[in-house]
């Protein structure tokens, strides 16, 4: 099976999340993460994870590394979905949180808004880098209402946030929804920088990465997020619809 490749391929031990309606299964061509129709009232989630159970500092993954994913999606996704790599800071299912790190292909949808990277939308398909986790990012801790309420003003946020932006390694670049059609996903991580590709194309280049360790993940949900550069937050989760990401491979080079 497509899922024991994976394991043998990758040397790990792959953590299956099946709750709330979610599932994954093998299809024709590969593995089927879905949501079968859910609820506003109940958490759905279909992952796979490589992390389940360790410590933060244990985690499996670190630069350089090359990361493949060839994907499709049933079409427009509602709540979040994507796949490559993070530190799992927060999760509907528990843990203990932590300051966000992830270099991956990243989706949330409406009501979903996370204006983090002037010039990007808050919901979307997205490359993206970010770790909160370093000393250059933790300075700016005891600023976070006064960077807030300057964010609300226009010319001071376009004067600001950039600095905050850049010590906290966040580099987005919008992307097309993935839909029926197969793509090749691609992530190259190294100490100095990642790239980001579809198709053989640069989507974003960034000399701001996090240095690990992360975990791998994949996987799509009905969760919905707020959290703007002008202090709103929120967090719920969306009725959804039956929808799926498929995976048909998905190597690491080191």
């Amino acid at each position: 099976m497509l899922y024991e490749q994976f394991r043998t391929r990758l040397g790990q031990r792959w953590c299956v999340t099946q709750v709330g309606g979610g599932q994954i299964v093998l299809g024709e061509e590969g593995l089927r993460l879905a949501l079968s129709g859910t609820q506003p009232t109940r958490y759905a989630d279909a992952q796979l994870d490589d992390y389940a159970g360790m410590a933060r500092r244990h985690f499996p993954w670190r630069p350089p590394l090359r990361f493949t994913v060839r994907a499709r999606a049933s079409g427009p996704l509602l709540g979040t979905a994507g796949f490559g790599f993070w530190n799992n800071p927060f999760s509907p299912l528990g843990g203990w949180p932590a300051l966000p790190a992830a270099l991956w292909f990243f989706h949330a949808a409406p009501p979903s808004n996370m204006p983090l990277a002037l010039g990007v939308p808050g919901h979307g398909w997205r490359a993206a880098s970010i770790d909160t986790t370093t000393a250059r990012a933790l300075q700016w801790a005891p600023l976070a209402l006064p960077v807030a309420l300057a964010n609300r003003v226009g010319p001071l946020q376009r004067r600001i946030w950039p600095r905050v932006q850049h010590d906290l390694c966040l580099a987005e670049a919008p992307i097309a929804a993935p839909d029926r059609a197969w793509r090749n996903y691609v992530i190259e991580w190294r100490h100095d920088g990642a790239r980001f590709s579809i198709d053989g194309s640069t989507v974003l280049e960034t000399a701001r990465v996090p240095q690990g360790p992360l975990g791998m993940v994949l996987w799509v949900d009905n969760q919905w997020m707020v959290a703007t550069p002008r202090g709103r937050f929120g967090w719920g989760v969306s009725a959804t619809p039956t929808q799926w990401l498929d995976i048909a491979q998905l190597t690491v080079e080191t």
